[in-house]
Protein backbone atom coordinates (compact mmCIF):
# COMPACT_ATOMS: atom_id res chain seq x y z
CA UNK A 1 0.00 0.00 0.00
CA UNK A 2 1.32 3.41 -1.05
CA UNK A 3 1.75 5.43 2.06
CA UNK A 4 -0.64 7.98 1.22
CA UNK A 5 -3.67 5.16 1.18
CA UNK A 6 -4.54 4.71 4.52
CA UNK A 7 -7.35 2.09 5.35
CA UNK A 8 -8.17 4.99 8.40
CA UNK A 9 -10.03 8.39 6.93
CA UNK A 10 -9.72 10.73 8.90
CA UNK A 11 -12.60 12.29 10.38
CA UNK A 12 -14.28 15.77 8.77
CA UNK A 13 -12.88 18.45 10.27
CA UNK A 14 -16.21 19.81 11.64
CA UNK A 15 -16.94 16.57 13.80
CA UNK A 16 -14.20 17.30 15.32
CA UNK A 17 -15.32 19.74 17.57
CA UNK A 18 -18.56 18.61 18.95
CA UNK A 19 -21.93 21.36 19.72
CA UNK A 20 -21.56 22.94 23.14
CA UNK A 21 -24.22 22.84 24.83
CA UNK A 22 -24.66 25.43 27.90
CA UNK A 23 -27.68 26.31 30.23
CA UNK A 24 -27.93 29.74 30.21
CA UNK A 25 -29.40 32.68 32.37
CA UNK A 26 -31.52 35.02 30.35
CA UNK A 27 -32.07 38.26 32.31
CA UNK A 28 -35.87 39.15 32.30
CA UNK A 29 -35.44 42.02 34.52
CA UNK A 30 -32.43 43.54 35.99
CA UNK A 31 -33.25 41.00 38.87
CA UNK A 32 -35.07 38.06 37.25
CA UNK A 33 -33.45 35.30 35.44
CA UNK A 34 -34.84 32.98 33.27
CA UNK A 35 -32.71 29.45 32.64
CA UNK A 36 -32.43 28.42 28.80
CA UNK A 37 -30.42 26.42 27.23
CA UNK A 38 -28.24 27.14 23.93
CA UNK A 39 -26.08 24.63 21.49
CA UNK A 40 -23.06 26.47 20.16
CA UNK A 41 -22.21 24.62 16.60
CA UNK A 42 -18.79 25.10 14.81
CA UNK A 43 -18.71 24.17 11.34
CA UNK A 44 -15.38 23.78 9.49
CA UNK A 45 -16.90 25.25 6.28
CA UNK A 46 -18.08 28.64 7.74
CA UNK A 47 -15.03 28.72 10.44
CA UNK A 48 -15.97 32.97 10.91
CA UNK A 49 -19.57 31.96 12.11
CA UNK A 50 -21.30 30.06 15.08
CA UNK A 51 -24.61 29.02 15.35
CA UNK A 52 -26.27 29.23 18.66
CA UNK A 53 -29.41 27.66 19.13
CA UNK A 54 -31.47 28.65 21.94
CA UNK A 55 -34.17 26.52 23.51
CA UNK A 56 -36.75 27.61 25.88
CA UNK A 57 -38.77 24.96 28.27
CA UNK A 58 -41.68 26.59 26.17
CA UNK A 59 -41.63 28.57 23.13
CA UNK A 60 -40.13 27.94 19.68
CA UNK A 61 -36.13 27.78 19.33
CA UNK A 62 -34.22 30.69 18.11
CA UNK A 63 -31.67 30.84 15.78
CA UNK A 64 -28.64 33.19 15.89
CA UNK A 65 -25.43 33.47 13.94
CA UNK A 66 -22.55 35.26 15.73
CA UNK A 67 -19.02 35.79 14.72
CA UNK A 68 -16.67 33.39 16.85
CA UNK A 69 -14.41 36.18 17.02
CA UNK A 70 -17.29 38.62 18.71
CA UNK A 71 -17.69 35.92 21.19
CA UNK A 72 -13.81 34.84 21.70
CA UNK A 73 -13.19 38.84 22.43
CA UNK A 74 -16.24 39.23 24.55
CA UNK A 75 -14.86 36.91 27.05
CA UNK A 76 -12.55 39.48 28.27
CA UNK A 77 -13.25 42.26 26.62
CA UNK A 78 -16.43 44.78 25.67
CA UNK A 79 -17.10 43.17 21.46
CA UNK A 80 -19.56 43.81 18.71
CA UNK A 81 -21.79 46.58 18.26
CA UNK A 82 -25.09 46.65 16.41
CA UNK A 83 -27.46 43.32 17.04
CA UNK A 84 -24.95 41.22 18.54
CA UNK A 85 -22.56 42.34 21.70
CA UNK A 86 -20.43 40.37 24.66
CA UNK A 87 -18.41 41.75 27.43
CA UNK A 88 -17.58 40.35 30.94
CA UNK A 89 -19.88 40.33 33.83
CA UNK A 90 -17.94 41.85 36.86
CA UNK A 91 -15.55 39.35 38.69
CA UNK A 92 -17.46 36.74 41.05
CA UNK A 93 -17.43 33.11 41.69
CA UNK A 94 -18.48 32.05 38.65
CA UNK A 95 -16.57 34.10 35.70
CA UNK A 96 -19.51 34.94 33.10
CA UNK A 97 -19.64 37.51 29.91
CA UNK A 98 -22.97 39.01 29.04
CA UNK A 99 -24.46 38.39 25.48
CA UNK A 100 -26.85 40.94 23.91
CA UNK A 101 -28.89 40.25 20.99
CA UNK A 102 -30.92 42.51 19.59
CA UNK A 103 -33.28 42.88 16.80
CA UNK A 104 -36.99 44.37 15.70
CA UNK A 105 -38.45 41.51 17.37
CA UNK A 106 -36.05 40.37 19.98
CA UNK A 107 -33.97 42.41 22.64
CA UNK A 108 -32.34 39.30 25.11
CA UNK A 109 -29.40 39.15 27.70
CA UNK A 110 -27.74 36.52 28.45
CA UNK A 111 -25.47 35.09 31.27
CA UNK A 112 -22.80 32.83 29.68
CA UNK A 113 -20.58 30.89 31.68
CA UNK A 114 -16.97 32.21 30.10
CA UNK A 115 -15.11 28.97 30.94
CA UNK A 116 -17.06 26.11 28.96
CA UNK A 117 -17.09 28.33 26.32
CA UNK A 118 -13.67 29.54 25.95
CA UNK A 119 -12.65 26.02 26.08
CA UNK A 120 -14.88 25.15 23.50
CA UNK A 121 -13.84 28.02 21.50
CA UNK A 122 -10.46 27.42 21.88
CA UNK A 123 -10.88 23.80 20.43
CA UNK A 124 -12.42 25.68 17.24
CA UNK A 125 -8.98 27.42 16.27
CA UNK A 126 -7.23 24.27 16.60
CA UNK A 127 -9.07 23.30 13.27
CA UNK A 128 -9.38 26.37 11.80
CA UNK A 129 -6.90 29.09 12.80
CA UNK A 130 -8.33 32.80 12.77
CA UNK A 131 -5.65 33.59 10.14
CA UNK A 132 -7.06 31.15 7.97
CA UNK A 133 -10.67 31.13 8.54
CA UNK A 134 -11.58 33.22 5.26
CA UNK A 135 -9.52 31.05 3.06
CA UNK A 136 -11.64 29.46 0.30
CA UNK A 137 -14.84 31.00 1.48
CA UNK A 138 -17.50 31.12 -1.22
CA UNK A 139 -18.82 34.92 -0.35
CA UNK A 140 -22.11 34.26 -2.08
CA UNK A 141 -23.17 30.68 -0.39
CA UNK A 142 -21.61 32.16 2.64
CA UNK A 143 -24.37 35.12 2.94
CA UNK A 144 -26.99 32.88 1.78
CA UNK A 145 -26.17 31.11 4.80
CA UNK A 146 -26.15 33.72 7.02
CA UNK A 147 -29.14 35.71 6.36
CA UNK A 148 -30.92 32.22 6.04
CA UNK A 149 -33.16 33.74 2.22
CA UNK A 150 -34.81 31.28 1.17
CA UNK A 151 -35.45 33.45 -1.68
CA UNK A 152 -31.73 33.95 -2.58
CA UNK A 153 -30.78 29.95 -2.30
CA UNK A 154 -33.70 29.60 -5.47
CA UNK A 155 -31.47 31.54 -7.98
Amino acid sequence: MHRDQSPLKARPASESVPPLSLDLDQMLDEFTPLPIRAEFRFDADMPAVITVEFSAERGPSLIWHIGRELLHRGLTSMSGSGDVRMWPALPRERPSSWLLLESQEVEALFEVPAAPLAQWLDATYLVTPAETEMDGLNWDSFLRDLIDDPAAASE
